[in-house]
């Protein structure tokens, strides 16, 4: 896979549903996902390039990395008519690499990811006190020679903090600060008035094709009850003004990493949307 390897899970037969991780994750974050939605259909989830058990090649991890390794993995698989399911950085992915394809996309899921430019003045006080930290010199001293961003992600950014034995899979695909590279550079990527420009001119485009394809159904997934969420509000309200042929289905109580509060329901709503379009036929 260009000078390096993409680990990914795949199951099941027929036209592809890709389900694309964020940070600080890897295909595990789908383990309980995966089963619940069955088949028909073929089920594959990628661990982005440098992250869970993929390749760590030495490059900057920036999101045109990712996407250009992503090309490369859809393509040496040539996977055609996909169904894409995006969390956090997947959802940015996913969205990218559809409006780039749109002859090979039939559908989009999504939930908990950058559906639009962002500012700091919009941010509350405590995602702004976050994100400030992560552009420090304190940040990256946190995020590369501890386990502070793991940690943080699945005690905080969950309603049901993971225990020692759940967190393992995760600790132990980032055991090491260079290993770690790829995470401080996503939390440093989220585009904030205009910074950093790659990824806020990435957004600009995919907004575009979003609010174009009215031919592709799209299901957005939102959840309540927790701090972390990143789609609810002002935001949840533009994507039902802004994206085209949109479906939006609540499921209730869970944090930004919502697979491992829901799985069996972000899951059922997945088959059932996909049933409704005839995106899975056997």
């Amino acid at each position: 896979m260009l000078d390096s390897t993409i680990h990914y899970e795949d199951r099941g037969e027929g036209a592809p549903i890709v389900f694309l991780h964020g940070n600080p994750n890897s295909s595990h974050l789908w383990r309980n996902v995966l089963p619940a939605v069955g088949g028909p259909g073929r089920l594959l989830a990628p661990d982005l390039i440098g992250m869970g058990r993929s390749g760590k090649p030495d490059i900057d991890y920036r999101f045109t990395d990712h996407a250009r390794y992503l090309d490369a993995w859809f393509d040496r698989l040539g996977l055609e008519d996909v169904v894409l399911v995006g969390h956090d950085w997947g959802g940015a992915l996913a969205f990218d690499w559809a409006a780039r394809h749109p002859e090979r996309v039939r559908g989009v899921a999504f939930f908990e990811t950058i559906v639009r430019p962002m500012s700091w003045s919009e941010l509350g006080e405590g995602p702004r006190a976050r994100s400030e930290l992560i552009r420090s010199e304190e940040g990256e001293r946190l995020v590369l020679d501890d386990d502070f961003l793991v940690r943080t992600a699945y005690t905080g950014g969950v309603l049901n903090p993971l225990g020692e034995e759940e967190l393992r899979p995760y600790l132990e695909a980032y055991a090491t600060r260079e290993s770690r590279r790829p995470l401080l550079q996503w939390a440093r990527s989220i585009p904030l008035d205009g910074d950093p420009a790659d990824v806020a001119e990435a957004v600009e485009r995919y907004d575009k094709w979003l609010a174009a394809s009215d031919d592709v159904p799209k299901l957005l997934l939102t959840f309540d009850s927790s701090p972390t969420l990143l789609i609810q509000g002002e935001v949840l309200d533009w994507c039902a003004r802004n994206i085209a042929a949109l479906e939006i289905e609540h499921l209730g109580p869970a944090g930004h990493h919502a697979p491992e509060d829901q799985p069996e329901a972000i899951a059922a709503a997945i088959s059932s949307w996909a049933g409704r379009h005839a995106l899975r036929p056997s």
